[in-house]
């Protein structure tokens, strides 16, 4: 991976875990807890392929593996993530663009209830039976539904800011919220901020052109 690429996904990995951990599992909702660090991994390994997304999830799941408090095995997590990153990277279309959010909407729930499992496949290896007394079902239906919640809010903005990261093509072709790209298309849906924002950029863009209307007018007279 670049450099450009390692330090934005160490930097966007180490925000998520400390928000999981200090905000997230605190919340004591019935359940799973929202996976914020499994959201960012998704985001990026749509970006970044495969191979990328295999990276960060292992750098992710070892991170959360090794951070208070921490009641596992170091690498159970680091396998699940690396795993899910690699699968999560084949949904990266070809050219970059997606045409709707279904898509990662479907991966965001196929990793929710992959992950889950896998964890508790990889527990059950290794004598760990927690997820069995808890309620196999209940957490595979709550991770899944806190991740579809949680994931139109981080996923767009995750993706966004990894391709601008790496000055993306495909985004800077696209124009920003304009674009044909998932993340795009999210964001340009999302709250009156933006809303405000392309009425701000539009009243910009009038100004202009009626400044360079009124400059030309002069010229003309000018020259007359």
């Amino acid at each position: 991976m670049r450099l450009n690429r390692i330090l934005l996904s160490a930097a966007l990995t180490v925000v998520a875990l400390v928000v999981q951990v200090s905000i997230l599992a605190r919340l004591q909702l019935p359940g799973a807890v929202p996976d914020l660090l499994l959201l960012t991994v998704l985001a990026l390994a749509m970006v970044y392929g495969p191979t990328g997304g295999s990276l960060v999830g292992f750098g992710a799941g070892l991170l959360a593996d090794l951070a208070p408090p921490a009641d596992h095995a170091v690498g159970r997590y680091a396998l699940v993530l690396c795993v899910v990153g690699y699968l999560a990277g084949l949904a990266k279309p070809e050219g970059g663009k997606l045409r709707s959010a279904t898509g990662p909407l479907v991966v965001v729930v196929g990793a929710a209830i992959g992950s889950t499992l896998l964890y508790a496949g990889v527990g059950a290896l290794v004598g760990d039976t927690a997820a069995r007394d808890v309620g196999l079902g209940g957490l595979l239906f709550t991770a899944s539904l806190y991740d579809l919640i949680l994931a139109p809010f981080t996923v767009p903005l995750i993706m966004a800011l990894a391709r601008r990261g790496e000055h993306d093509p495909v985004a800077d072709a696209s124009g920003g919220p304009s674009g044909g790209d998932v993340a795009a298309g999210w964001l340009s849906a999302g709250g009156p901020g933006l809303a405000i924002g392309r009425q701000r950029g539009g009243l910009r863009a009038r100004a202009m052109k009626s400044r360079v209307a009124r400059a030309g007018r002069i010229k003309g007279v000018k020259r007359l």
